[in-house]
């Protein structure tokens, strides 16, 4: 069992956000989903909460009401090995109403912050040739998604 699990207050989008989730990553699913009872705060049946996975991590998401917002402070960061995982996953977070932002930060149409990294961009920054670091740094530095075949000219 995973100890510490990621816990999204929606307003009141909790499965819908679980279904669009699950539906972008690999080896996803949607578990239990508990319903508002008597005297709750919400209607009778509704959705309180949806247990989830994402490619093996395990979310729970809340509909909370209107009181709190997502802001950039917190952010999925996810990791990925080609530039056609990189597109794909930024189209898929950006459709219906979703924000790209820079550096490979982007907002969903929930307001939930991603950050669609691919595994060469720490690689070409960790690397011991200073300069090539900062070249590359400057090439993010004016990108919204990331791309890689760009980093790597950056670093040659």
């Amino acid at each position: 069992m995973q100890k510490i699990t990621p816990f999204l207050w929606f307003d009141n989008q909790a499965e819908e956000a679980a279904k669009f989730y699950t539906s972008i990553f690999k080896n996803s699913k949607i578990g239990t989903v508990a319903r508002m009872t008597e005297g709750g705060p919400a209607p009778a049946g509704s959705v309180l909460t949806v247990e989830f996975e994402l490619d093996g991590l395990s979310f729970v998401a809340l509909n909370g009401g209107p009181m709190f917002k997502f802001t950039e402070a917190i952010s999925m960061q996810i990791a990925c090995e080609t530039q056609e995982e990189v597109d794909s996953l930024w189209d898929k977070l950006t459709a219906d109403g979703g924000q790209p932002g820079q550096c490979g930060w982007l907002k969903d149409k929930f307001g939930l912050s991603w950050q669609v990294t691919p595994t060469a961009l720490p690689r070409l920054l960790k690397q011991p040739d200073a300069q090539k670091a900062g070249r590359v740094m400057q090439a993010m530095m004016q990108m919204g998604k990331i791309d890689i075949a760009e980093l790597e000219r950056a670093a040659a």
